[in-house]
C-alpha cells in the first residue's frame, strides 16, 4: 500500500498511532523503526522521501498539522470496508478538507492481520513469508527477550 501510494502522492507520511487505550506488545516508536527499516530494505532509495513518525490524537488533526489533503488507508477484504468507511465518514465530518483514499492490499497479503502475525510469532512460528525481514527479525528478538 505504501509503495503504491508513493506513486500517486508527492509526499507520504506513515503515521504510527500511540494509542494510550491499548497496551501493544511492541511500542509505537519501535513499530515506526520497524517500518522505516522495512521501507529502506524493500524500496531502497525510493524510501528516502517517505517519513515515518509516531503521533497521538486524531489522524485528521495530524493531517491538518502536516498540510495533508488525503489519508491513505489499506483494505484487505470487503470485511474491512464497513469499519473503514465509518472512520472515513467521521474523519470527513471532522475535517471536510481531508479525503480518505483506499488502496487494496496485494492479494498475497489479503489474509494477514497484525494479530495473526503476532500470535504466530509469539508461538515461535516462522512469519518471514508474511512480513518484511526487518519485522520478522524484530519479532524473533522480542520472543527471545
Amino acid at each position: 500500500v505504501i509503495e503504491r501510494a508513493g506513486v500517486v502522492f508527492d509526499r507520504l507520511v506513515v503515521a504510527v498511532l500511540v494509542n494510550t487505550r491499548k497496551s501493544p506488545s511492541i511500542d509505537a516508536a519501535e513499530r515506526a523503526e520497524m517500518i522505516r527499516e522495512a521501507l529502506d530494505e524493500e524500496l531502497g532509495e525510493a524510501a528516502a522521501g517517505i517519513e515515518v513518525i509516531t503521533f497521538q490524537g486524531l489522524t485528521v488533526d495530524l493531517a491538518r498539522q502536516r498540510g495533508a489533503t488525503s489519508i491513505v488507508r489499506g483494505l484487505r477484504a470487503l470485511s474491512d470496508f464497513e469499519n473503514e468507511q465509518a472512520i472515513a465518514h467521521l474523519n470527513r465530518k471532522l475535517a471536510p478538507e481531508v479525503d480518505t483514499v483506499f488502496f487494496m492490499t496485494g492479494i498475497e497479503y489479503a489474509y494477514l492481520s497484525s494479530s495473526l502475525v503476532k500470535e504466530i510469532a509469539a508461538f515461535g512460528g516462522d512469519v518471514s513469508a508474511m512480513v518484511p525481514e526487518p519485522v520478522a527479525r524484530r519479532l524473533r528478538e522480542h520472543r527471545r527477550a
